[in-house]
């Protein structure tokens, strides 16, 4: 059993942790609005951008002109996973459920015989994955979205995939991150970067309509050809903002259970602490009785 300054000790520790995770759980909730804020604000202008590649990449796509960004390299064989997670854990399954997809889809590639390279956004994505498929992890890319996010941070991941892609070394990527839903869930999302999907055009018209005809100054061409690598960065931009909002969601409702289950730990403690008082504080008077009648 032990002693009640051993008591006292470990209901100390649990107090200072307490506290610990109530001010983790408040720096998390100030940041999670504000990271919400920008993750909700980016997803209409991305989903735009999809929609517009989708209008104006249609009538490219697989044509001898199209821009190597939208038609691809022509093989399928090397692909590029880029692993976004954070530098920090103490937030929950966020880190572990991006993970977790990341090796589905890397074990679902190598069955299908193709090459797979990893590229790592955040340090636990490497620290989790280093130990199963350590080789094929190309580059590490940490402090990232430190303070907030920014456009900046996210061109130059882009940049560097971009540079890969225009060196041969891959023929598709695909990013994994987490999607923001609430401030207690995120859905794991795996995006294709390169070449870039296209989505079906806009209807602009009511169902059955004909659609409408677009003419577009500088043509087509002239303006996949900035509007592509942009994509690219924006895509990549979106992923950061909605990992950011999830890491701090994750991260808040982990701190929250875990100080309940300081408190909780608390009150066991003390009761524990105060029923080997009680016995103690019987067993001298037990004593002292026993020695008064022996006399």
């Amino acid at each position: 059993m032990p002693s009640l300054k051993d008591l006292r000790n470990r209901i100390s520790s649990v107090r200072a942790t307490q506290k610990i995770t109530s001010a983790m759980k408040m720096v998390a909730a100030a940041k999670l609005r504000r990271a919400q804020e920008a993750a909700e604000a980016a997803r209409p202008y991305a989903e735009r951008m999809e929609r517009m590649l989708g209008s104006l990449g249609g009538s490219l796509a697989g044509s001898a002109g199209a821009p190597k960004l939208l038609a691809g390299s022509g093989e399928d064989r090397v692909h590029l996973v880029v692993v976004a997670t954070a530098d920090r854990g103490l937030c929950g399954g966020f880190n572990g459920g991006i993970v977790r997809r990341s090796r589905e889809l890397i074990d679902e590639l190598e069955a299908a015989g193709k090459t797979v390279r990893i590229l790592c956004v955040g340090r636990k994505g490497r620290d989790q994955l280093r130990r199963l498929h350590g080789t094929k992890i190309v580059d590490v890319i940490e402090g990232v979205g430190r303070r907030s996010v920014e456009f900046a941070e996210a061109d130059e991941i882009a940049e560097r995939v971009r540079t890969m892609f225009d060196e041969g070394g891959f023929d598709v990527c695909a990013i994994v991150y987490a999607r923001f839903k609430s401030a207690i869930s995120n859905e794991v999302t795996v995006q294709q970067l390169v070449p870039a999907p296209l989505p079906e055009a806009e209807e602009d018209t009511e169902a059955g309509g004909p659609s409408a005809v677009y003419i577009y100054e500088p043509d087509e061409e002239a303006i996949l050809e900035d509007l592509l690598p942009r994509n690219v960065s924006v895509q990549v931009y979106r992923a950061l903002l909605e990992n950011a909002a999830s890491e701090h969601g994750a991260r808040m409702a982990a701190m929250d259970n875990a100080t309940r289950n300081a408190g909780d730990m608390i009150a066991r403690l003390t009761l524990q602490y105060n029923r080997t008082r009680q016995a103690m504080i019987t067993k001298e008077l037990i004593e002292i009785i026993s020695g008064a009648e022996a006399v």
